[in-house]
């Protein structure tokens, strides 16, 4: 039962303990002398991941429904842990609860930050954090890849229970497709780590620009807005639209080498479609608010709209000065989220597609009770159990937000930034409602019980919140 749940997850703690020596090995690279802190991460991680996996390594011939969630869960709470270590031993980040949070943060691409002034941090720890939005948007994926010989069919297994649902019905088993998956991802990087380059970055900031862009992380080294580059701006807004997008849909691209195949995505066609929309309402909104040209409005609003509704949360202007209207538009925009199967977070678009899609039958129906109705989407009929899973998790983020709002609020925090706090994290966008954990503020100031309970939510959204509920569910107390 336990051994390859002790085994994967000893594994990625051995992984994530060797990855810790690149930061440490970038510090003594600019500066001569390596992070000895992120060393002694490394050594501990490596030391107790290899015990656990050698303890319990072994040829696994088949993977229960409860030992999959078991290994998803466990890993995903249990990577924030290891990964805060090196935050915990810096200088910048001296307690437990802050580095957990900023782990927490960045394995997960939520992207919130407890760092008052994260450009004055060491390159070694600026680099962790960009790394941490790089594994963390491919998921436990390149873990499956990896583990794939130990585990079998089973390695593949668990990337499936990351997402509750997929609308990715046109390509073949997962497990034919994961290494080109990881391919796709690394290409993304590597082409706007190069495109920033070329725009003037260095390497360290074209490298961390580049993980925490197409992760749709946002973890980055400092502030889009103090580049004042309209360039720059561009080739990150690309690469976060490019990063919400189904990762299979660049693969059947390249293997199809058919257009068509680009353009009869209807999720991809809707999410588009809702950018152009939402991106013209916005300019003239922040345009006549501000009294700024339309080019002004568009180059502001555009951009921090593609920041929300990616879950990026790389803002170049702090939206909770735009007025009140914005924060409620802005809110409204953290439940969107990209496409599923992408690297973003929140509900995603696929799912309120679903929605809109039963609520039109229902409303059919309810003025012609004997006309059928079929619910597509596109030219794709919806399956009944696609709508059942797309409810059950719509419900569920909804319920968690409501539950976890109500549970800051008795800890002491205004409904507002109660509500802000819970919703940038359990969505993965990372900001909140409120000028103090806006784009511009930070969650420093909160309790280390707050700051406990928002990491756990922020994890909580990562696996989409119905994968910890289905768990909690198959557990008798």
């Amino acid at each position: 039962m336990w051994r390859p749940v002790l085994a994967v997850n000893g594994f990625i703690v051995l992984v994530l303990g060797l990855m810790m020596l690149i930061p440490a090995a970038a510090l003594d690279y600019y500066t001569g002398t390596p992070d000895y802190q992120f060393i002694k991460s490394g050594i501990v991680a490596i030391f107790f991941g290899g015990a656990v996996f050698l303890a319990n390594f072994g040829k696994v011939e088949r993977i229960s429904i409860l030992q999959g969630y078991l290994i998803t869960v466990s890993t995903w709470f249990i990577t924030p842990l290891i990964c805060s270590l090196p935050f915990y031993l810096s200088h910048s980040i001296g307690t437990w609860h802050d580095a957990v949070f900023e782990a927490a943060a960045g394995i997960t691409t939520t992207g919130s930050t407890v760092i008052s002034n994260v450009s004055a941090q060491s390159k070694s720890l600026l680099l962790w954090r960009s790394m941490l939005n790089g594994l963390g948007g491919i998921g436990i994926i390149i873990f499956a890849v990896a583990l794939s010989p130990f585990l079998g069919t089973g390695g593949m297994y668990l990337f499936s229970k990351e997402n509750s649902d997929t609308e990715e019905k046109f390509m073949p088993k997962i497990s034919y497709i994961a290494k080109d998956i990881i391919i796709a991802y690394i290409i993304l990087n590597a082409l706007c780590m190069v495109l920033l380059k070329q725009l003037g970055m260095n390497w360290f900031e074209a490298v961390t620009w580049g993980l925490s862009t197409v992760s749709t992380g946002g973890s980055a080294v400092k502030s889009i807005a103090s580049y004042d580059n309209m360039a720059i701006e561009g080739v990150v807004a690309l690469f976060m639209l490019l990063g919400a997008l189904p990762i299979t849909y660049f693969i059947l691209f390249f293997k199809k080498h058919n257009l068509k195949s680009l353009t009869n995505n209807p999720q991809v066609n809707t999410f588009i479609k809702l950018i152009i929309i939402y991106t013209a309402v916005l300019t003239l909104l922040y345009a006549h608010q501000k009294n700024v040209t339309l080019a002004e409005g568009f180059r502001v609003a555009g951009f921090n709209l593609i920041a929300t509704i990616t879950t990026a949360g790389i803002y170049s202007s702090d939206f909770t000065t735009w007025g009140s209207w914005a924060v409620i538009v802005f809110l409204i925009l953290f439940f969107h989220g990209g496409c599923t199967g992408s690297t973003t977070g929140s509900i995603k678009i696929f799912r309120w597609q679903v929605a809109a899609a039963f609520l039109r039958q229902n409303m059919i129906k309810s003025l012609s009770p004997n006309q059928v109705v079929v619910m597509k989407t596109g030219d794709k009929v919806i399956d009944s159990k696609v709508v059942a899973s797309v409810f059950a998790l719509i419900l569920s983020f909804i319920g968690a937000t409501l539950f976890f709002t109500l549970l800051l609020s008795l800890l002491g925090l205004d409904f507002t930034t109660a509500l802000g706090a819970v919703s940038g994290c359990i969505t993965g966008v990372g900001s909140g409602l409120t000028e103090s954990i806006g784009p511009n503020g930070n969650f420093a100031a909160f309790s280390p019980m707050i700051k406990y309970i928002l990491s756990f939510v922020m994890v909580l959204g990562r696996l989409e919140v119905i994968t910890v509920f289905v768990l909690l569910g198959k557990i008798k107390f």
